[in-house]
Order: C-alpha cells, then structure tokens, then sequence
C-alpha cells in the first residue's frame, strides 16, 4: 500500500493547477501512468444540467474516430433473416427466447446488447436484470433496431454510450493509454462535440464547467474546457 501512495503521489506532484489543452492533457496522462497493463483513458465533464428534471438528462451514444480500445461483445436478440444477418455481422451471441433463458439464468457474457423492436416484449422481461448493468437494449441509443449490422458495426467499432449520473457528471472511455495523445484528443473532440450537440434546452449558465481526464489507476488531469475545436494541436507556449 506504501508504494502505490508513494506512486499516487508521484503522479500527482507533475499535474499542474492550469487545466491543459486536450492534446496536452492527454500526453501527461500517457506520461504519468504507472500500471503495468494497458489502461483504459477516461473523460468525466461535469456539466451544468439537473438530471432531477427530466428535460436536462445527457444520454446517448458517440463513435470515437478512432475506435476505443476495447473488445467489445455483442449479442443480439432477433429471429429469423434479422438473426441471420446478425452472425453474417459478427454478432457474438445471437438467440430470442434461449437468450432471455440464459440471461435470467445468470448467464451474461456480453458487454452490449442489440434488439430487434419485435424482440422488445420479450426483452422488456430482462430489465431489472440488465437495466442495472446497462446493458439494455435502447431506441434512443440505436440498440433498438432492425438493422442490426449497421448496429453491431458500430459497437465493436468503437462506438461508446455517455450518461450524466446524478451529480451531472457524464464518464466516458476515449481510448487507452497505448493510444497516441492525437488519437486520444480525437475522440475526446468527438465526446465534447456531441455532449454540445445535446445540451438540455433548459439548462441554464455555464453548460461544461469542468473536465478531467484519467487512466484507470492514475490521478486525474484538469482539462481546459473552453478548448472546443483545437483538439489535436498543443496549446501555444
């Protein structure tokens, strides 16, 4: 426990109080972390919205340029031609009524779930149990579909959901720490131009009041939020 608080420390004596243009941010963040596996690089912009109120919630999905690191494992629920063409897409697990069975049956090996809207009856029947995990199927997110290897494409292309939790704070992976600091700072471009592009009508003063980007066992990086455009090319010294 000693070494990894003489790390933390370590680490957090080279973040500067000055919050850094993304492309900066994200070379530190690369620079400083410690871990001896390849980490996953996350985003947290703290927003200026009431997700008490149900006009200011922040969800939905992004697709990072350049992809975001991560296998992802698809399964899909559909039947017939749509299940077809859900393995001819690379779906991981494709079913209807054995994957409900599977699933309440505890049996959850995917990280990302697609469905069909036929499918949704049957699948309305799973919500407590991947609600919580975020894993249910959506319209609102794309997830709800027909065309599901557009969907699956997506997924396993890098495409990552954000969701504002209850003190306004949206966490998003961009990438990992292997990724170069102008593929990091290009998917978080990405992130900030559609968490912009779905600011609540009725939110009110400042929308992005502060971001900070980390690796999954380093210290947080201050972020410049003002810095909406000049996403790849360092800061003027």
């Amino acid at each position: 426990m000693a070494k990894k608080s003489k790390n933390h420390r370590a680490m957090l004596a080279q973040v500067p109080e000055t919050p850094l243009a993304p492309y900066e941010a994200a070379q530190l963040v690369k620079d400083i972390h410690t871990a001896k596996f390849d980490e996953s690089v996350e985003v947290h912009f703290r927003l200026g919205i009431d997700t008490r109120q149900a006009d200011q919630q922040v969800r939905g999905m992004v697709s990072l340029p350049n992809g975001s690191g991560k296998t992802v494992r698809v399964a899909v629920f559909a039947e017939g031609e749509f299940a077809r063409q859900a393995e001819e897409a690379g779906a991981d697990i494709v079913g209807s009524d054995d994957l409900v069975a599977d699933i309440q049956a505890g049996n959850i090996n995917f990280d990302a779930a697609i469905a069909t809207p036929d499918m949704m009856p049957r699948v309305g029947r799973l919500g407590k149990i991947l609600g919580p995990r975020g894993l249910m199927p959506n319209p609102k997110l794309g997830t709800v579909t027909k065309d599901v290897a557009k969907a699956i494409s997506e997924l396993k292309g890098g495409k990552v959901e954000y969701r504002a939790d209850r003190y306004g704070i949206a966490h998003v992976i961009i990438g990992k720490v292997s990724f170069s600091a102008e593929q990091l700072a290009g998917n978080y471009g990405a992130v900030y131009d559609e968490l912009l592009r779905m600011k609540p009508a009725a939110s009110k003063g400042k929308y992005v009041k502060s971001v900070t980007m980390a690796s999954t066992m380093g210290v947080g990086v201050p972020v410049d939020s003002s810095v909406t455009r000049n996403y790849t090319v360092p800061a003027a010294q």
